[in-house]
């Protein structure tokens, strides 16, 4: 399961929620031929749901699930997270990634110099950002890099790794 965002409120009396997306367009996910949801992100027990409707509200978006029609129902489905097999999510354009494609792949910089491996992603707003941990436990050594072209030189999901412009001590 990939997840894609979480219901964060819900939105009037009919049924509605916020939707929280963790990518940049959740309108391609209207194609979807079912929606998941669960508590957690990390696997837990997966629901399925058929979507009614989804749309671009006010800088956010609002969604529509089949046989929740009023506000009890959406609060129940408040904080669920909502994923989906990869094998439903639409196709990516080339040099776009979804980010459980890049979650552990091995980050090398061009000297060859292994960073580490991708752990998570941050969403600021102006870019995303790789989180790469080096090492395990207490001794963990995280960089926080930016996924951007200044930074990021190739990305081979294939191969399992990241090159970049990074220094070993930076």
């Amino acid at each position: 399961m990939v997840v894609l965002g979480r219901l964060v409120a819900p939105y009037g009396v009919k049924g509605w929620l916020h939707l929280h997306p963790f990518g940049d367009d959740p309108e391609s996910w209207r194609g979807m031929s079912r929606w998941w949801l669960g508590k957690t992100a990390e696997g837990a027990e997966w629901s399925e749901y058929g979507l009614d409707s989804i749309k671009l509200h006010g800088d956010g978006w609002v969604v529509k699930f089949m046989g929740i029609d009023d506000r009890s129902g959406a609060e129940s489905l408040v904080g669920r997270f909502v994923a989906s097999p990869k094998e439903d999510l639409p196709k990516t354009a080339e040099g776009e990634y979804y980010w459980a494609d890049l979650i552990g792949l091995q980050v090398v910089n061009e000297s060859g110099a292994v960073l580490g491996h991708v752990a998570s992603l941050i969403e600021t707003g102006a870019n995303d950002v790789l989180v790469v941990r080096e090492g395990e436990g207490k001794a963990a050594k995280e960089r926080l890099l930016p996924f951007v072209d200044a930074v990021i030189r190739k990305v081979d999901v294939a191969a399992g790794n990241i090159q970049v412009e990074w220094g070993v001590d930076w």
